[in-house]
């Protein structure tokens, strides 16, 4: 079923008489109804550069380097995001006179997952510059056997009650951790859109996303379609949060 909206815009305006000339134009859209996936090294562009050079043993020894380039990717998403996201036009007042701007009806909240997502968070911090922000303590408790479980410990969130959320998380390996602090955000309140940021994804647990959170939006640097018993991307680039911070001594 399509969506029929009606948008009226002021076509011209005469404000010393304090009269507005009004037009409408009548859109159709069809509600998503299934998650959306995109995938930005599908064309070539900037963002497929940056991958690469995550990708690259030689670029990774720069720590500085490799969380720019996450930066950088989370930047471009943020902007492709934002133009999907509600607008208003407002009056602006400049020093010779004044301007008809379009600005965003409300700023996001934007969540990650410590401490691999930061750099990402940043990005897109960057960009929406006036957004609230959630920090989400999730990560994989590794046993003997070579299984491991998703634990949470700690969650900062301001309210999202009817809020589009982005949430960035470098690695979406299982899919597991990201599902898991998803639900903890959602104890919050009723999220009205979800965008979900990564640099690499993998097919598999792009599907577990896609089955959680059937409604949200999956950005994707690039997609993999290989995954190893112990839950890392091939080829993917290693661990994200190590690169990006330093090893760790917890497993």
């Amino acid at each position: 079923m399509l969506l029929r909206q009606f948008i009226f815009v002021v076509s011209r305006k005469n404000t010393k008489k304090g009269i507005f000339y009004f037009s409408f134009v009548l859109t159709e859209q069809a509600p998503q109804t299934e998650t959306m996936v995109i995938n930005l090294s599908e064309q070539h562009s900037l963002v497929s550069n940056w991958v690469s050079e995550l990708r690259d043993i030689d670029v990774q020894n720069d720590r500085m380097r490799f969380r720019r380039n996450l930066e950088r990717i989370a930047e471009v998403i943020g902007y492709e995001i934002s133009k999907k996201m509600d607008w208003e036009e407002k009056e602006i007042t400049t020093p010779l006179g004044t301007s008809d701007a379009k600005v965003l009806t409300k700023q996001p909240v934007l969540a990650t997952i410590l401490r691999a997502g930061l750099a990402m968070h940043n990005g897109l911090l960057n960009y929406f510059d006036k957004a609230d922000n959630a920090f989400i303590s999730a990560y994989r408790k590794h046993q003997a056997d070579g299984t491991f479980e998703i634990r949470l410990e700690y969650m900062s969130c301001p309210d999202i009650e009817d809020r589009v959320v982005i949430i960035s998380d470098p690695m979406i390996a299982t899919g597991a951790s990201l599902v898991k602090s998803i639900q903890f955000l959602k104890e919050e309140g009723n999220i009205k859109e979800l965008h979900i940021v990564c640099a690499i994804g993998c097919t598999v647990g792009i599907e577990y996303v896609k089955r959680a959170e059937p409604k949200a939006t999956i950005w994707c640097g690039d997609i993999d379609d290989e995954i190893t018993a112990k839950g890392y991307i091939v080829p993917g680039l290693g661990d994200a949060g190590d690169l990006a911070f330093g090893a760790k001594l917890q497993g």
